[in-house]
């Protein structure tokens, strides 16, 4: 069973940083491509970031040289270091594979508030 566990999130002004991690179980980690996802109030949920088995990234183009994602194969866990933070970047973060694990994979997110 997929369990995914996002945890960092929190309240910071524009200009801040945040860590979000997420531990993962269930799959095999360190041959799966992972990314992170955010979902803005009213808007569907869509891909920031991932990171693949052999350590490629990429970026969308709204976070790119702000945001740094990584991965760690023995704890299992991936990290998204958020930088220079802005207020348009509020939204839940989750993480998932890409492509995803499917409907039921999605773990609770974590809030990242962005204040102005």
């Amino acid at each position: 069973q997929v369990q995914l566990v996002e945890s960092g999130g929190g309240l910071v002004q524009a200009g801040g940083s945040l860590r979000l991690s997420c531990a993962v179980a269930g799959i095999p980690f360190s041959l799966s491509t992972m990314g992170w996802y955010r979902q803005a109030p009213g808007n569907q949920r869509v891909l920031v970031a991932y990171i693949s088995s052999g350590g490629a990234t990429h970026y969308t183009d709204s976070v790119k040289g702000r945001f740094a994602i990584s991965r760690d194969n023995v704890k299992k866990t991936v990290y998204l270091q958020m930088n220079s933070l802005k207020p348009e970047d509020t939204a839940v973060y989750y993480c998932n594979g890409r492509p995803t694990l499917g409907d039921r994979s999605w773990g609770q997110g974590t809030q990242v508030t962005v204040s102005s």
